[in-house]
């Protein structure tokens, strides 16, 4: 695996990492993270195709994007970085805030999606929901807000060495760029939810069984309205692609099967 940074047309840069050869896999990760949580899938993913694990804007070696920015936004920079990249259609996953940018791909920019797969992803929060993660945005943003709440949310007692290594790149990432994603991510389950159908391309839907904010029933209702595979990992919460890895990238496999049909 190798790190790396690139200019995007706007002026700012993109943080990767990069591995393999083949058809093109494009990775992104959730609020707080960076392309290093990717880790698992890029080893395995890595044996047969040219992986590609972006960091989101305003974390890693990625450039944020302007104050206020909503979900759309990062839609527009993902389809930036792919073009810049000379990629395209590429098999595109991403975890969380990650899988509604994906998400947001598969709808505005179908010509740069061959397929979709969003692990962990957030549909039609309820409103209690929403003000709670407004909220912690807020307390990002004032320098206020732990990572001891979210990391019990993620991980068991049995799983430390991920709980640590998470909790750094929580304590690290720079905190204007990761208010800013969670702010767009509070409101981006509702940007195209109501365009799921417009989903062309083989999707893969997964979460883990326990994972109360990405649950299995959004998961289920996701994949009805874009007719794609519905997949719930026993056990497992919201990190599941480092917790149940072999599962996960199995899954993933087999998505990198499926066929694109061409209209």
């Amino acid at each position: 695996m190798i790190r790396k940074t690139r200019p995007l047309c706007d002026g700012g840069t993109l943080g990767l990492i990069e591995a393999g050869s083949g058809d093109p896999v494009v990775l992104i990760h959730g609020v707080g993270l960076r392309a290093e949580a990717w880790e698992p899938q890029i080893t395995a993913l890595a044996a047969t195709h040219r992986v590609i694990a972006l960091d989101m804007p305003g974390h890693g070696a990625s450039s944020p994007l302007p104050s206020g920015a909503l979900l759309s936004d990062y839609v527009c920079w993902a389809a930036r970085a792919i073009g810049g990249l000379g990629m395209g259609p590429v098999s595109l996953a991403g975890h969380s805030m990650g899988a509604l940018i994906a998400g947001g791909m598969a709808v505005d920019h179908p010509g740069l999606v061959a397929r979709v797969a969003l692990l962990s992803p957030v549909h039609r929060r309820s409103e209690a929901a929403r003000a709670a993660v407004l909220a912690r945005a807020s307390a990002i943003a004032a320098g206020g807000a732990g990572v001891d709440a979210p990391l019990a949310r993620w991980f068991d007692d049995d799983q430390q060495a991920l709980h640590d290594r998470v909790a750094g790149w929580l304590k690290g990432v720079d905190r204007q760029g990761y208010a800013a994603a969670y702010r767009a991510f509070a409101t981006g389950d509702a940007t195209y939810a109501d365009r799921l159908g417009e989903i062309a391309c083989p999707a893969l839907i997964l979460t883990g069984e326990s994972d109360a904010n990405s649950s299995p029933e959004m998961t289920r209702a996701i994949a009805a309205a874009c007719r794609g595979r519905a997949v719930v990992v026993p056990g497992q919460r919201h990190m599941v692609n480092l917790t149940a890895p072999r599962l996960v990238n199995e899954a993933l496999r087999d998505w990198l099967a499926l066929k694109r049909v061409i209209a």
